[in-house]
């Protein structure tokens, strides 16, 4: 596994909006692909993404972005109560340790705001991400999304003192 070490992770800002909807939709598509098919990727995640509708969720959410020099890397995106929303990186950064940067980042600001535990609600995919940052499963899922079913596992983290 080869590692970017040239990332730069900061906050998001607005003008992100565009390239990390565009990220998410791309990776859905390209690195789920499988796990899930094409009528479950399309209804997580449509070609047209509606901008006003992310605006919004991103709003709730903090979220972090990997840049590596003007390229978007990737993303995550928690609610401050220790609630991890989206993991998400680029296709062509999968696999080398971008999501694990942008994680452990998350983690330390959620730590030093007193957070004790912290949960997800991982994909088929993403089940092993978690794993390997300590997450256990409390119980698989069953979720509808635009009349699609899909299985996924609802994950918890115990943090240190």
């Amino acid at each position: 596994m080869s590692t970017v070490t040239s990332i730069t992770i900061r906050k998001y800002r607005i003008k992100d909006l565009s390239p990390v909807v565009r990220l998410f939709t791309d990776s859905v598509h390209e690195l789920t692909a499988a796990a899930y098919d094409e009528t479950q990727r399309y209804a997580w995640a449509s070609r047209t993404p509606n901008l006003d509708t992310w605006q919004d969720r991103l709003a709730s959410l903090e979220t972090l972005v990997a840049e590596d020099g003007d390229a978007l890397a990737g993303f995550i995106s928690y609610e401050p109560s220790g609630v991890i929303d989206l993991v998400f990186t680029a296709p062509n950064y999968a696999r080398q340790g971008i999501a694990s940067a942008l994680y452990q980042e998350a983690e330390k600001q959620l730590q030093k705001k007193g957070i004790k535990e912290l949960q997800t609600e991982a994909s088929v995919v993403a089940r092993p991400f978690f794993e390997k940052h300590g997450f256990e499963v409390l119980e698989e899922q069953r979720v509808t999304i635009k009349g699609v079913q899909f299985l996924r596992f609802n994950m918890h983290k115990q943090l240190q003192a």
